[in-house]
């Protein structure tokens, strides 16, 4: 059932690493976070496949990294085109499209600039515009990348996304690991960093037609719980859902998150009740 394969696609822009796994008929693109700046899913294929396998039956899924030699200056839409040319490739289109944190602000420009390819949309835990939070968080990533402090911002990202209880053991876990998973350069990661922080749909969400769900933790401290609210005010007819107690790592702690997505994109309804 869970097929899941390493796949490469050679794209006019540069080498696009994907996964594929699942055998059901809906088809569902998954678009990781910032964290793709250090690690593309190059080689996570099982282990994907292993923590996604209750969508396994149901959907086939592709989770796409960014190219793995980003220009300067490239924003997210341009990664946004970049994902449109690597669905383009593989024949892919009314899919449903679920974006974490920046692979959400790709995903918003997909719907807005390419409508024939998102058939339903799962925003988690991004935002439409910048904000003081976002600044500022994105410029202290920044700052431990020029000094190539990887630990640093592992660290960082994990005191900004943990419940107490899940920060415990993440403190733990990243103390011992040290530098395992270091990547060569940091300079992928500043690109990404840097595109979240000029990233701006705000204005053009009511461009966003296809049934969507935006799903924000109230306590996030990276993109702020308000983002999420003000997203779904501004695109029609979407639908809402903030977790008490949870922040920008909601998606990891919280239980139903995975079949909220499922029932969402699995349903015919214009939008969740």
């Amino acid at each position: 059932m869970l097929q899941a394969k390493n796949c490469i696609l050679n794209l006019p822009t540069g080498t696009v690493d994907y996964i594929r796994f699942g055998s059901g008929q809906k088809l569902l693109v998954m678009l990781p976070g910032v964290g793709d700046g250090l690690k593309t899913v190059k080689g996570m294929a099982i282990p994907f496949a292993l923590l996604y396998r209750s969508m396994a039956r149901d959907f086939t899924v592709y989770v796409f990294s960014r190219r793995r030699i980003l220009s300067q200056g490239m924003t997210t839409r341009d990664m946004a085109e970049d994902l449109n040319s690597a669905m383009d490739a593989l024949g892919l289109s009314a899919a449903s499209v679920v974006g974490v944190s920046q692979g959400g602000m790709i995903a918003q420009w997909l719907a807005i600039d390419h409508p024939d390819k998102v058939e339903k949309l799962v925003l988690t835990v991004t935002l439409s515009r910048p904000n003081a939070t976002i600044q500022d968080v994105i410029s202290r990533w920044l700052e431990m990348s020029d000094h190539d402090d990887y630990k640093g911002i592992m660290l960082d990202t994990a005191e900004r996304s943990y419940s107490e209880k899940r920060l415990k053991q993440a403190r733990l876990e990243y103390r011992l690991l040290g530098s395992i998973g270091k990547p060569g350069s940091l300079d992928r990661f500043r690109i990404q960093a840097a595109s979240c922080v000029t990233h701006d749909t705000y204005d053009l969400l009511n461009r966003i037609t296809c049934p969507t769900m935006v799903i924000g933790g109230k306590e996030d401290k990276i993109v702020t719980g308000q983002a999420s609210v003000e997203m779904a005010e501004r695109i029609p007819d979407c639908a809402l859902y903030m977790y008490d107690g949870l922040g920008h790592g909601l998606y990891e702690e919280a239980p139903d998150f995975l079949k909220r997505i499922s029932d969402f994109c699995k349903q015919n309804k214009k939008r969740e009740e």
